[in-house]
C-alpha cells in the first residue's frame, strides 16, 4: 500500500476525519488506497493554533506530547488532488481546482477551519482524502519523503 507521512499534528487531524485536505507543493497520480504515517517531527507552535487546538482538545487531546509519532496511525482512499490558485493574492479567495475533473471550488470571506489546517499558497496542492479509517493502535514504521510503500503486518 502507498504511504505519506505528515507531520503531527496534521496527521492526527486526518486521522480524526477532521481534516479532509492535505496541502503539498507537489501532485501525484496516485489515486486510491493510502497509508497515512505519523512522522516523528511534531509542530509544536502548529498544536497552538486555535482552531487546531479545539480540535485536538475536542478528542481529548491536550498537549503535544500525547500525539503519536513514527508510525502508521490511518488508512484513507486519495480520490482526487486539487491545484491551488490564489488570484487576489495571500489574504483574497482560496481557488481549488480538480486536476481529474476540472472542478472548482471557491473559498472566501470567512475560511472553514480545514483552511486553518493546511498551507494554502497558490502554487500548492490540496489531497482530498476520504474513508479515513483510524487504526486501533499505531504501527510503528519509519517514514520516508514522498510516497513510499508499506506493508501492513499480518
Amino acid at each position: 500500500m502507498k504511504a505519506v507521512t505528515i507531520i503531527q499534528p496534521w496527521a492526527t487531524l486526518v486521522a480524526l476525519r477532521i481534516k479532509t485536505l492535505e496541502t503539498r507543493s507537489w501532485a501525484t497520480k496516485h489515486r486510491g488506497p493510502l497509508a497515512i504515517h505519523a512522522g516523528q517531527k511534531v509542530d509544536k507552535e502548529a498544536c497552538l493554533i486555535p482552531q487546531i487546538r479545539e480540535a485536538l482538545l475536542k478528542h481529548s487531546i491536550n498537549d503535544w506530547s500525547e500525539l503519536p509519532t513514527g508510525a502508521v496511525i490511518a488508512k484513507a482512499v486519495l480520490n482526487d488532488v486539487w491545484s491551488i490558485n490564489r488570484p487576489y493574492g495571500a489574504y483574497g479567495l482560496v481557488e481549488r481546482l480538480s486536476l481529474d475533473s476540472g472542478r472548482s471550488i471557491c473559498w472566501g470571506g470567512y475560511m472553514p477551519d480545514e483552511y486553518h489546517f493546511g498551507d494554502y499558497s497558490d502554487g500548492r496542492y490540496a489531497w482530498q482524502l476520504d474513508e479515513v479509517v483510524q487504526l486501533h493502535e499505531p504501527v510503528p514504521a519509519k517514514g520516508q519523503l514522498s510516497l513510499w510503500n508499506w506493508e501492513e503486518p499480518r
